[in-house]
């Protein structure tokens, strides 16, 4: 089918771009700004309150996913978000989609400023005569969901925390894998609203508990205070939370509704998903993106992304040394002068040994994908480049990459804290940091001339 995605750069659209590619299926990418990427080769940088460019692109296209929410607007979010699907909707009966597929919100009359806006783009969508299948859900555990940032954020961070009442409010979170079963499948039931959610009815409360046993934290300490209105609450997340304030303000506005599913049967007898509960979906999603980053290392920025930091170092390289400088990324393992910086990493090793970590070098038999390298295991090597990913690191998880292409090293640091201490220990190195890394992407190159030179 060729089917349109309207916010494919958004955290579901990415995920359900590349799901339906790997299905052969043939994807249109609509999306705000030419600098976000997308998963699509084929893809239209459009305003979609252009009801006529809109058309325009949404010509000879069977199915588009409405994936777009205006949270990040401010105050004027709700508005905006019906003037976008009226427009959408009006555009796809002109080009004549057969279908529009939209995520809403799960929620009986809700009294929020967010839910209400999610039930009244659905009916939106729904006016110009357009087969709808709009799926409403709840929270959607996966890295990236804001949701699920701000539940890393403040479990990660806070070993004990002062809660408003809606820590008790019922919730039905669903996992990304599911969702995208779910959304994939839409384009063949019946038009109509249904309910989605997992396995488990939960509380925020709840959450918190479980991710930190996924995570393999403390259990974390938590007091509720009823008169802390969701408002207070808020500013309070501001402080300790990096999620953008208009959306997560608009987000905790809606946390005193509870969002379960109260029809499931009609979606049982339309989809065969069978979802997966709370404790899986946390574990999947940590692990998705545990596989996740060695795969877009080499794309990543400086800077803090979904829970996880990164500091890229970029240096030209001189003529001549190219062959010098893939050989040298097989001579790792059992000596610390192969990474640069060496002092720096006795230091580490032996305050990794005061809080039970036991890293030493360690030549491989073999240099090979998953094998055990020093403090490392392979996660990914060829030619040009290598991926490092940490094993047995007391604050979180690590990787280090080095990849040669086009005349130029790169050098990708990744971490991932786990808990305060983790958290501390990238903010307090942060500036030790940027100066060994640097030290490091300039010791591989002084490495490949001196083996040229040797020669």
């Amino acid at each position: 089918m060729t089917i349109a995605i309207a916010g494919a750069s958004g955290f579901v659209g990415r995920a359900l771009t590349l799901r339906l590619l790997e299905n052969n299926h043939d994807v249109l990418a609509l999306h705000r700004s030419p600098k976000t990427p997308v998963a699509s080769e084929r893809s239209v940088v459009i305003d979609l309150g252009d009801e006529v460019a809109t058309a325009r692109a949404l010509a000879n296209v069977d199915a588009a996913y409405y994936l777009v929410h205006s949270m990040a607007a401010g105050d004027e979010f709700r508005d905006l978000d019906l003037r976008l699907a009226t427009t959408f909707a009006r555009a796809a009966s002109q080009a004549n989609v057969r279908r529009i597929i939209y995520v809403g919100a799960l929620g009986d009359a809700p009294s929020s400023a967010h839910l209400s806006s999610r039930h009244e783009v659905g009916v939106a969508l729904r006016a110009t005569g357009v087969d709808v299948v709009e799926l409403r859900a709840a929270v959607v555990f996966g890295a990236g969901s804001i949701s699920f940032e701000m539940l890393r954020y403040l479990t990660e961070r806070l070993p004990a925390m002062v809660c408003p009442r809606w820590v008790r409010t019922r919730i039905q979170p669903i996992a990304l894998d599911d969702l995208l079963d779910y959304l994939e499948q839409s384009l063949f039931v019946e038009p109509d609203v249904y309910e989605i959610g997992g396995a488990d009815v939960t509380t925020y409360r709840e959450m918190i508990a479980e991710y930190a046993r996924a995570r393999g934290l403390r259990a974390r300490f938590i007091v509720d205070i009823p008169w802390l209105t969701p408002h207070l609450s808020s500013y309070w997340v501001d402080l300790v939370t990096p999620v953008d304030r208009s959306v997560s303000h608009a987000l905790i506005e809606s946390l005193v509704t509870e969002v379960v599913v109260l029809n499931g049967a009609r979606t049982s007898a339309a989809f065969s998903v069978v979802p997966m509960g709370v404790e899986r979906a946390l574990v999947t999603a940590l692990n998705e993106q545990d596989n996740e980053v060695p795969e877009s290392l080499f794309g990543r920025s400086s800077g803090q992304r979904d829970g996880v930091y990164t500091v890229l170092v970029s240096l030209a390289v001189p003529e001549g040394l190219d062959e010098a400088l893939r050989r040298d990324l097989w001579n790792i393992g059992g000596k610390l002068s192969w990474y640069g910086a060496a002092p720096g990493w006795v230091l580490r090793l032996v305050l990794g040994r005061l809080v039970g970590e036991r890293l030493r070098p360690r030549a491989p038999e073999v240099v090979a994908l998953g094998a055990k390298v020093d403090w490392w295991r392979i996660a990914e090597i060829d030619d040009s480049h290598l991926v490092l990913r940490s094993d047995g690191w007391f604050p979180g998880d690590a990787w280090l990459g080095y990849r040669y292409d086009e005349g130029y090293l790169q050098q990708v640091a990744a971490f991932r804290p786990r808990g305060i201490p983790g958290f501390l220990y990238w903010t307090l190195l942060g500036p030790i940091h940027r100066v060994v890394f640097h030290q490091m992407a300039r010791h591989r190159i002084r490495r490949a001339s001196a083996a040229v030179a040797s020669h």
